[in-house]
C-alpha cells in the first residue's frame, strides 16, 4: 500500500522521494535553521513528474534559502517594534495581534516569520504570558478586533481555544475575534464539529482568513473543510501571496481567486512577498506584481478582486501598492506612503 506520512525532516523528504539523494547536505543545512513540515494533505497534492510543482515549491526546502540578501531582515515586517506585552501585536489602534502559539501543521518556505515560528521559534505562550496578554487587552477599550495568529492557530485542541474565547467573550469592547489559518487546505479533516464549536465559543462575530496561494490547494476536501466553516455561520476570508513559480501568472491567480469564491470565501489580500531571510528566490518586483494584478481587471468579476498589499518594513503596516499607495524615485528603490501619511523608502537603507 502507498500509505502517505506527514514530513518533519529531510529524512523524511527523501524517503518520500520528495528530494534528490544529492540534495540532502545543504536541505540539512536549510533544516538546520529553518522548521520542516508537510501534512499528509499536502504531499497527496504535490506532482511528483513536475520538478517545479507550485505545492512542492511552497514546503519543500531549497539550498536557495541559504543565500540572505542585504535587504531581508529577522523582523521583516517590524512586529517586534510593536509588542507591549508577549504574545501581543498592537500595530494599529482598534486591533491586535494574539500570537497564541508559534507553531504550524506546515511550515511554508517564504513565511515571513520563519525565524520565530517552528520547533526551535518561540513556542506556545505559558499561562502567565496568557493572562499577561488578555489583561492588555481588556485595559484597552480601543481593541475592537483580536486577531489570533502565530504560528495557526488552529493547531490548538478545541478544549485549548474554548478556554482562549472564552477569556475574550468576557471582554465587552472586543467584538470581531479572526483566526488566520491553513488547517482547512491542509487538514481539512480537523475541522470538525468539535473545533466550530470551539470558534464560536466566544459569541463574538468570528472571521476565519484562509492562507492559500494556488487553485489545487482548494481541494475538494479542503472546499468541504471551508464549507462547514461557513454554514456555521462563520465568515471566511482569503490571504495569498504572490509568490514567483508559484502564481506569478495572472490566469493562475484567477483561477485561484474565482475558487475562493466559489468556496464562499471572499478574496481579500494579497501580499508583496516580505523581506524574510532566503527568501528572494521567491520574490518579484513591485512592477511585476503590479503588471499581474492590473491584468486580473476585467479577466475576474470584482467579487474576486484581492488587494495587493505590501508590508512596509519597520512596522509601519499596510500599504495599498496596486496603484496609489506608491511611487519609484530610481532604479529599484521606491517611497511606500502608510496609514498615517508618512513615506517610507523600499527597500529599506542600510
Amino acid at each position: 500500500m502507498n500509505i502517505v506520512r506527514p514530513i518533519k525532516s529531510v529524512e523524511d523528504l527523501g524517503d518520500a522521494g520528495l528530494i534528490a539523494e544529492r540534495d540532502r547536505a545543504a536541505l540539512s543545512e536549510v533544516a538546520a535553521r529553518y522548521a520542516i513540515a508537510l501534512t499528509a494533505d499536502v504531499v497527496k497534492l504535490i506532482n511528483r513528474d513536475d520538478p517545479a510543482d507550485p505545492i512542492a515549491r511552497q514546503f519543500v526546502p531549497d539550498a536557495a534559502e541559504l543565500v540572505v540578501t542585504a535587504e531581508e531582515r529577522a523582523d521583516p515586517i517590524g512586529d517586534h517594534a510593536h509588542s507591549p506585552v508577549e504574545g501581543i501585536v498592537h500595530r494599529y489602534p482598534d486591533r491586535v495581534l494574539l500570537k497564541a502559539v508559534h507553531v504550524c501543521p506546515v511550515y511554508c518556505r517564504f513565511c515571513f516569520r520563519r525565524e520565530m515560528v517552528g520547533p526551535q521559534g518561540l513556542g506556545t505562550l505559558d499561562s502567565n504570558a496568557m493572562k499577561a496578554a488578555f489583561d492588555y487587552i481588556r485595559e484597552h477599550s480601543e481593541i475592537w478586533e483580536v486577531i489570533l495568529t502565530g504560528g495557526d492557530p488552529l493547531v490548538l485542541s478545541p478544549r485549548r481555544l474554548k478556554e482562549i474565547l472564552g477569556e475574550l467573550a468576557s471582554i465587552e469592547h472586543v467584538k470581531i475575534v479572526r483566526f488566520h489559518t491553513r488547517v482547512p487546505v491542509v487538514d481539512p479533516h480537523k475541522v470538525d464539529a468539535a473545533l466550530i464549536d470551539a470558534l464560536k465559543a466566544s459569541g463574538k462575530t468570528v472571521y476565519v482568513a484562509l492562507h492559500a496561494n494556488h487553485p489545487r490547494e482548494l481541494s475538494a476536501e479542503a472546499r468541504s473543510a471551508c464549507a462547514r466553516l461557513v454554514d456555521a455561520g462563520i465568515v471566511m476570508l482569503s490571504q495569498s501571496v504572490l509568490l514567483k513559480g508559484i502564481n506569478d501568472d495572472p490566469a493562475i491567480l484567477a483561477d485561484l481567486m474565482k475558487a475562493f469564491v466559489e468556496t464562499r470565501i471572499k478574496p481579500y489580500y494579497l501580499h508583496h512577498p516580505d523581506l524574510a531571510p532566503g527568501t528572494s528566490h521567491f520574490r518579484l518586483t513591485i512592477e511585476e506584481g503590479q503588471k499581474i494584478v492590473s491584468a486580473l481587471r476585467g479577466r475576474i468579476s470584482g467579487l474576486c478582486q484581492p488587494t495587493y498589499i505590501l508590508d512596509i518594513p519597520g512596522g509601519y503596516g499596510k500599504a495599498d501598492i496596486g496603484e496609489r499607495a506608491i511611487r519609484k524615485v530610481d532604479e529599484g528603490s521606491h517611497l511606500v506612503s502608510d496609514y498615517r501619511g508618512g513615506e517610507h523608502r523600499y527597500p529599506p537603507a542600510e
